[in-house]
């Protein structure tokens, strides 16, 4: 007869890597506090990895061993999960969309639900609240282009705006030109004036 702590690895391993586990999730399995008890010894024994608080994600079998799932993998699936929108902070969009050549140190994504932190074996990431027009055009090239401005400011969004224009697709311009109406004063401007100019 299978353990209660058994039933909930067996129980992980059929979800995608990075689902993360809470124990409101696993009642099914047994009562409130007993789970609790199955996930506390589970993070002991480091079958389980403690992703935050009251959330758990099973390790990845990799080719040299045991590692964290990915923070991409688990950040996608919380945001499923919880039904928040998740992306990545303007530095990240920044970098990635070549208006930078900074690389951000410190893992940062930008949601619509409450600000918290992970921690997925040595790498910590910050889930930062932001304002819903932050979130726009989620996983798209022109709501990448949003948040980069965003963090660039308006001192360097003209110039950045430039480089925009020549690097995303026409598509992608114009979606950004469309939620310009949507955004500050000082970045609906600067986005107007490049759309025109």
């Amino acid at each position: 007869m299978q353990t209660l702590a058994e039933h909930i690895l067996a129980h992980a391993a059929t979800l995608p890597e990075g689902q993360p586990l809470a124990a409101k999730g696993l009642l099914h399995l047994g009562e409130r506090s007993a789970v609790d008890q199955a996930l506390s010894r589970l993070v002991k024994r480091g079958r389980l990895l403690r992703a935050g608080r009251g959330l758990y994600v099973l390790p990845v079998q990799g080719r040299y061993g045991e590692r964290p799932p990915t923070i991409e993998s688990v950040v996608e699936r919380l945001s499923a999960l919880g039904g928040e929108t998740v992306v990545r902070s303007g530095a990240a969009a920044a970098n990635q969309l070549g208006l930078t050549t900074q690389t951000p140190v410190r893992q940062v994504y930008l949601t619509s639900g409450r600000s918290r932190r992970l921690q997925l074996g040595k790498q910590s990431v910050e889930l930062r609240h932001a304002p819903p027009w932050q979130l726009v055009l989620p996983h798209s090239a022109a709501g990448e282009a949003v948040r980069a401005l965003v963090w660039l400011g308006p001192e360097q969004a003209g110039s950045a705006l430039k480089a925009l224009r020549q690097r995303l697709p026409r598509s992608a311009f114009e979606e950004l030109v469309g939620v310009g109406a949507r955004l500050p004063t000082w970045l609906a401007r600067s986005v107007s004036l490049a759309a025109h100019g």
